[in-house]
């Protein structure tokens, strides 16, 4: 398998260069690069065009929060996954709806963060498990009108950073169609925007499965 491609952000060098000799033990991941702030990070992010970006919250004069999107726009394939040691669910939304594909705490061992690693290459979300407690500590989910097994399914998808595109090759429908399905999904989980739809579905994983579905 090939490795991984990785690189590191964080304004702590000794961060980045333990992060980095302890992930180079593991054969699934090839740490690639580091930086210790956001400008340096970007041009190096941009030319190495890593498979996955960790990157921390407290950074000088660019917060980690912002980097997602500057760092995104350098290199869109690239998946980000917040390393922090704040626990605030504030900062993990924020995370969230820039973009971010995962939240992990520093305080977790390293084959979690390895894991978190494996799990956003592939195309999912993750959040640790300091961080799934806190994303479902949430109000009652709204309940009424049943959603489809292919709502489900397009509900996933969105949530894990998939566009119409992608999502209707995956499924084997068109664009326009999976647009539909967001909209009725929308609609029926009381949010108006593709951000909330996004965020509903990550902060309820476990209880969007136990929706009652039709069809």
């Amino acid at each position: 398998m090939t490795p991984i491609t990785v690189f590191l952000v964080d304004n702590h060098p000794v961060v980045v260069d333990g992060l980095r000799k302890v992930l180079d033990t593991y054969d699934s991941v090839s740490v690639v690069g580091g930086a210790n702030d956001v400008a340096e990070a970007l041009p190096l992010v941009r030319a190495l065009r890593p498979r996955v970006v960790l990157l921390d919250i407290n950074m000088p004069k660019t917060s980690g929060i912002d980097a997602i999107t500057l760092i995104k726009a350098e290199s869109p394939e690239s998946r980000i996954v917040m390393l922090s040691m704040h626990d605030s669910r504030e900062y993990i939304s924020s995370s969230i709806m820039r973009g971010a594909a995962g939240y992990v705490l520093k305080e977790v061992p390293t084959s979690e963060v390895v894991e978190a690693i494996v799990t956003v290459a592939g195309g999912q979300t993750y959040f640790s498990s300091g961080v799934r407690d806190l994303l479902l500590n949430t109000g009652p989910l709204p309940t009424g009108e049943r959603l489809t097994r292919r709502e489900h399914e397009v509900a996933r998808l969105v949530a894990a950073g998939k566009s119409n595109r992608e999502i209707g090759d995956e499924l084997g429908i068109s664009e326009a169609t999976v647009e539909t399905h967001r909209k009725h999904l929308k609609r029926k989980l009381g949010v108006s925007t593709t951000a909330d739809l996004v965020r509903f579905v990550l902060e309820h994983p476990d209880a969007l499965a136990e929706l009652p579905t039709s069809g």
